[in-house]
């Protein structure tokens, strides 16, 4: 997809002290600092720098990433084919987890996602990982499925989905259309998806 067909990514977003935190696009140039997060984040399953950049060039998925001044603190993905969407990715440095850029982050994959025609969106979380559970069934998911051995150390995968309501779909582009900061005002969560 192109990125200026999606008009639902604000600017700033915040500060951190005197440092403004911007939501954007991922690019190319971000590839590396993406990757040493990835590294750094998920030590255990990695994604290698080759699959995001396959991942950011393919026109079925859509990058974001947090700057933090000249730092990436965090990123996500989402992938849209038809009227499904699925959260790829998304991660949230230590440093900065409790300050509501995951939930910012799943909302804008939200928002891209219904832009591009989604009526629902589902993602893959570790079931050893309940603090992302919490993110995700606070923002409407439920588990449809679950996935044993999923991850390569043997570790369960909960199959999760959220339906978009029509209302919900229409709401959310007219929030960022007429308030493009209207994201700053989210809570925080954590996880990759994983």
């Amino acid at each position: 997809m192109n990125n200026s067909e999606h008009p639902v990514i604000p600017r700033k977003i915040g500060a951190e002290g005197n440092t403004p935190v911007i939501l954007d696009y991922a690019t190319l140039h971000d590839l590396q600092a993406i990757h040493e997060l990835e590294l750094a984040l998920f030590p255990e399953e990695p994604w290698s720098i080759d699959m995001f950049l396959e991942e950011i060039q393919h026109e079925t998925r859509t990058y974001c990433v947090l700057r933090e001044g000249e730092s990436i603190i965090g990123y996500a993905g989402v992938m849209v084919v038809a009227d499904t969407a699925d959260v790829q990715t998304i991660a949230v440095i230590p440093k900065r987890e409790g300050r509501g850029y995951g939930r910012l982050l799943l909302n804008t994959l939200h928002q891209l996602a219904q832009t591009q025609g989604a009526e629902r969106i589902l993602l893959e979380v570790r079931a050893d990982n309940p603090r992302a559970q919490q993110l995700y069934l606070r923002n409407g998911y439920t588990q449809i499925h679950l996935r044993r051995g999923y991850y390569e150390d043997g570790q369960d995968a909960l199959i999760m989905m959220h339906e978009f309501a029509p209302a919900e779909q229409h709401t959310a582009q007219d929030s960022y259309e007429t308030n493009p900061y209207a994201a700053q005002y989210l809570h925080r969560g954590e996880s990759h998806v994983y």
